[in-house]
Formats: C-alpha cells, sequence, structure tokens
C-alpha cells in the first residue's frame, strides 16, 4: 500500500523541524555579525548560511538517503565509536551547550528587560519553569508533531514575519563599514560564525527524531519516509535562510540604535524597541520564548530518545533528568558558557561535516571502511589543532596550514584525505573475502 501524507501533515513536519533548529543561537549571532560584517555583509552571510542552513539540510538529506538513522550513517564504523560519537553529540546539544543557552537566551531577551530589580535567583526560578514547561512537552513524544508542527510554529512564524518585513521596509540606519576579521576575509568568519548554531549536530539527531514522527503518521517504508524527510529539510531550510537574512541585515542597519553593542541580544532588542515602541519588547519576547522553547522542546526529546536506547533507565525518566539537567548548567550564565562551547565547536564540527561528505560518497570509495576511518581521524586531528588555537594555546609551529589563520586549518588535509581514499585501499568485497578465506 502506498504511504501518502496530506500537504498540511507535510507542512506540518517541515514546521516542526524547522521550530527545532530555531533557538538562541540562531537569534542572536546574526544580528551582531551582521553589524560587524557592515557592507561586507553579502559575503558574511553567504559564508553563515553555508553552516547554518547548507550543512542542515545536507545533513538531513544525508540521513535520509542512508536509511534514516545514525547507524545507517556510521556503519563503516566501529559500533562502539559510532556510539560515543553520537553521545558526545548529544551532550553538546543537550544539557552541555545548546540545550541550557535555549532558556539563557531566554531568560535574558524576553524576561529580564520586565525585571525592575533583578537578582541572581530571577533566572534560577525561570530556568525551572521553562524547563519544567519543554520537558512538559518532550513527555508526550509521540504528539510533538501536532503540538509543535500545528501550533506553536506558526505563531512563531508570523511574529518572525512580521519583525522581517518591519526591517526591510523601515531599516533603522545607514549600513556600516566592516569591522575586525570581516573586514579581510568575510566568508570564511562568517562560515565560522555558522558554527554557532551547532544546528549540523543538532541535524544529525534530529533527521531521526523526524523518522519517529513520521513513524506515527503510518509513514513506514523508506522511500516514502526518504522523501518526506527531504520535503520536511527544505521547508526547515527555507525559514531558517529567511530568518538569518533578514536578522542580519537588521544588524547591517542598527546604526542608528545600537552602536557598539556587544552582543546580538542587545542589537536585537534595541531594534525592536526601535521599531515597534514600548510595545516593541513584547514582540521580541514572545518570538525568543518561542523559539527557544520549542528548540529545547526538540532536544531534551532527542537526546531522552537517544539514551533511553542505549541505557536501561526509559524515554520518560531521560526528560527528567536532562531537562533537570539544563536548568542546573543555565545557571552558569550566557558569556561563560559561549565561551565554553566555542573549542568544543573548532574540535567536533568538522568531524561531522566530514561524516555528512562522507555519506554522499561512500559507494566512490574502493573500500568504505577505511575511507570513513581515516578521514574522520584526519579531520578530527587538524580539527584539534584549530580548536586548542581558539582555546588560547600557542600553535604558531602550525601556521604553514593553508586557511589555520582563519580557524579552517582542517579543510585541506581533510578534503585530502577524501580524494586519496578513492583511490587507496583493496575493495572491501576482496578484503572481506580473503579474511575467510
Amino acid at each position: 500500500m502506498k504511504q501518502t501524507l496530506k500537504v498540511t501533515d507535510i507542512t506540518a513536519v517541515g514546521f516542526m523541524l524547522f521550530a527545532f533548529f530555531l533557538g538562541a543561537g540562531n537569534i542572536i549571532f546574526p544580528p551582531f555579525a551582521g553589524q560587524l560584517a557592515g557592507e561586507n555583509l553579502l559575503s558574511a552571510m553567504s559564508g553563515f548560511l553555508l553552516t547554518a542552513v547548507g550543512l542542515p539540510l545536507v545533513t538531513i538529506i544525508a540521513i535520509a538517503l542512508a536509511g534514516g538513522s545514525w547507524e545507517h550513517m556510521t556503519r563503516d564504523l566501529p559500533k562502539s565509536i559510532a556510539t560515543i560519537m553520537a553521545a558526545l553529540i548529544f551532550i553538546i546539544i543537550g544539557p552541555a551547550f545548546a540545550a541550557p543557552r535555549t532558556g539563557l537566551v531566554a531568560f535574558e531577551m524576553a524576561v529580564n528587560p520586565f525585571i525592575t530589580s533583578p537578582s541572581p535567583s530571577d533566572l534560577t526560578v525561570f530556568s525551572v519553569i521553562f524547563f519544567g514547561i519543554a520537558m512538559l512537552f518532550a513527555w508526550f513524544q509521540g504528539r510533538l508533531i501536532d503540538m509543535i508542527g500545528k501550533i506553536l510554529t506558526p505563531v512563531l512564524f508570523i511574529a518572525l514575519i512580521i519583525l522581517a518585513v518591519s526591517v526591510f521596509v523601515n531599516p533603522q540606519g545607514e549600513i556600516m563599514q566592516a569591522q575586525n576579521e570581516y573586514l579581510t576575509h568575510p566568508l570564511q568568519k562568517g562560515f565560522l560564525e555558522g558554527y554557532n548554531t551547532m544546528d549540523t549536530f543538532a541535524s544529525l539527531m534530529f533527521g531521526v527524531l523526524m523518522v519517529d514522527a513520521l513513524r506515527s503518521k503510518g509513514i513506514t517504508e523508506r522511500r516514502a519516509t526518504t522523501k518526506y524527510l527531504i520535503s520536511a529539510a527544505f521547508i526547515a531550510a527555507a525559514g531558517l535562510a529567511f530568518v538569518y537574512i533578514s536578522l542580519f541585515y537588521l544588524g547591517a542597519t542598527s546604526s542608528a540604535v545600537s552602536l557598539g553593542a556587544d552582543n546580538g541580544g542587545a542589537i536585537l532588542s534595541q531594534y525592536v524597541q526601535a521599531l515597534f515602541g514600548s510595545n516593541g519588547q513584547w514582540v521580541l519576547s514572545s518570538i525568543v520564548l518561542l523559539a527557544c522553547l520549542t528548540t529545547a522542546i526538540g532536544l531534551i526529546s532527542a537526546c531522552s530518545d537517544f539514551f533511553s536506547t542505549h541505557t536501561p533507565l526509559p524515554y520518560k525518566a531521560w526528560v527528567l533528568v536532562t531537562g533537570v539537567a539544563c536548568a542546573v548548567v543555565a545557571n552558569v550564565g550566557l558569556s561563560q558558557l559561549i565561551t565554553l562551547s566555542v573549542p568544543v565547536l573548532f574540535a567536533l564540527y568538522p568531524v561531522a561535516i566530514a561524516l555528512v561528505a562522507l555519506t554522499f560518497l561512500r559507494r566512490q570509495f574502493r573500500n568504505p571502511r577505511l575511507a570513513y576511518r581515516f578521514v574522520l581521524i584526519v579531520s578530527l586531528l587538524f580539527a584539534l589543532i584549530d580548536a586548542a588555537k581558539v582555546a588560547g594555546l600557542n600553535m604558531g609551529a602550525f601556521n604553514f596550514l593553508p586557511l589555520f589563520d582563519v580557524g579552517m586549518g582542517w579543510l585541506l588535509p581533510t578534503f585530502a584525505a577524501i580524494v586519496v581514499m578513492f583511490f587507496v585501499g583493496q575493495p572491501q568485497n576482496q578484503a572481506l573475502a580473503q579474511d575467510n578465506a
């Protein structure tokens, strides 16, 4: 029997994926990057879109083509290594960095402006409430597609459309001159800035969550799952691109209202208040709260789903564990959390990118098992060098590496490793035959 979804259901799946992606980092980083990029807006934005939209889109497609699961995608790696990689990614996008950041950004941008005499306990109380609500939604995993895709996301998207149209119709200043690294290499800087969204990590895991959501709608055949997963990915990518372009332009034209701001949250807040007056903060609060909440729900659900399949604890127990951990970590503070996350992203993002590339090229390798192991080791080793430099260690001995000065010393060695694997290695079927002889 042919399995099909109605257009409304396909749209809901795409909106659900879009809502999962659109969280804290997606809101606070583009305005600041846009302000610093200034006249080099187009180049910087193109680089950012490559990592923040292109890579997540390609990753979801890779998961769909690989069979819809992490296990299919990493079948040429030792099972223990694949599990450790997945666990690390879930810890990063879950309780360690991305999920707590959603609560922190929601508090800083949507709640704190309304508190006349803020105290440290305010963040603690908000964290408990915010992640309590996120856990409640994640608790009913089978109904996520209806609760988020058909209820929360349309409201969020309408608010974003209002903001985007207002930004383009009534910009709050002239486009400024480029600053810092955006002056010399805006494309590469924008590309690296896209790491901060963590969406390539998230897409590796959200793809699996989307397969579960499709299964709850009766889609179980591989061909149908692949088709609808790719459709959802394009809907989500289009939504993300729309948001990023408008937020980059917002930052680039913010000279009259937030010149010299030290973060994207401040730029966005001051810009919205200039556009909408005293009611501007309410508009911004609605957007930020919904965006951060839907992402927190998706992250908690995805993490709980993974760890429940690899430990004796059931899904709902992991929802509680993950949600409580997020609330605790959120009290570290936004600036410190971002600072701690940057070296980790520089170390692991290139490995995720290499894995996605290998998924598309798998059939071209003489020995996929050897190719996967060699290329991922090369990407990790050189990414660790980049990460050490970002962390402040003296890595001057590696200045000879191409693109090392812009934090992408891993790129050409990884590309070279992939090219070598097209020609090196005994075909896998022959190797297996000899092993069994």
